[in-house]
């Protein structure tokens, strides 16, 4: 959709940005809502060390996962901005790329003028495309045992009592499927877990006895 229809960016200058170029980071605020007017954008898990040539100088950001692309015109990893949250992935210009920064505080002003009910369908759609991307990225940034810490994080709850544990109501085929590991290396996982004293229990029960070793091990 090109930026004519959005008449409240046409006031924000168009820059433009070289291939290679690092335009979100992962649990990095932005601070604007990225509108992409001409170029192709890789989405994924961009390297963990910037890339230098042999005079120390940076080269352009590689990306070792992507996991797809966006190309203008069209808003950059919108649902960031409508849940005011970090990016949940990496972006890198993969051509040359046009585009306009609108301040948060204007790309929320202007959905504001929207009714109740569309804003509340688009919370809800920018929130479920937001948990799929957050566990694409998971899966490919995250070994199994970070990816099983951060589940049991997730989805635990507190009893009176203060012991923090999660219900495994589900078959473990079907968590390992949404970890995106077979049963028999979530089954690995948790006896790991269980030897490094950061989860106890059996059964359907899994205590969490060490949250914040869980934190560190997720990368939370």
């Amino acid at each position: 959709m090109p930026a004519s229809q959005y008449a409240f960016i046409s006031a924000y200058p168009i820059l433009s940005v070289a291939p290679g170029t690092a335009l979100l980071r992962r649990s990095v605020s932005a601070g604007v809502a990225l509108f992409i007017e001409v170029g192709r954008v890789a989405l994924g898990v961009a390297a963990a060390e910037p890339l230098v040539d042999d005079a120390g100088q940076p080269l352009a950001q590689a990306m070792d996962h992507q996991l797809g692309m966006v190309e203008g015109p069209a808003w950059l990893e919108a649902n960031a901005a409508v849940l005011n949250l970090p990016s949940a992935i990496d972006a890198v210009a993969e051509t040359a790329v046009l585009l306009r920064r609108v301040p948060l505080a204007d790309f929320r002003a202007a959905l504001s003028g929207g009714s109740s009910a569309a804003l509340a369908v688009l919370g809800d759609v920018a929130r479920a495309h937001r948990q799929q991307t957050e566990l694409a990225v998971s899966r490919l940034a995250k070994d199994a045992e970070a990816r099983c810490a951060e589940w049991l994080l997730r989805h635990a709850e507190s009893s009176d009592k203060g012991v923090c544990s999660v219900k495994l109501q589900q078959r473990k085929r079907l968590i390992a499927a949404q970890l995106g590991i077979a049963p028999e290396t979530l089954s690995r996982v948790l006896r790991h877990l269980r030897e490094r004293s950061l989860i106890s229990g059996s059964g359907r029960i899994v205590n969490l006895v060490d949250p914040s070793g869980l934190r560190s091990l997720a990368g939370l």
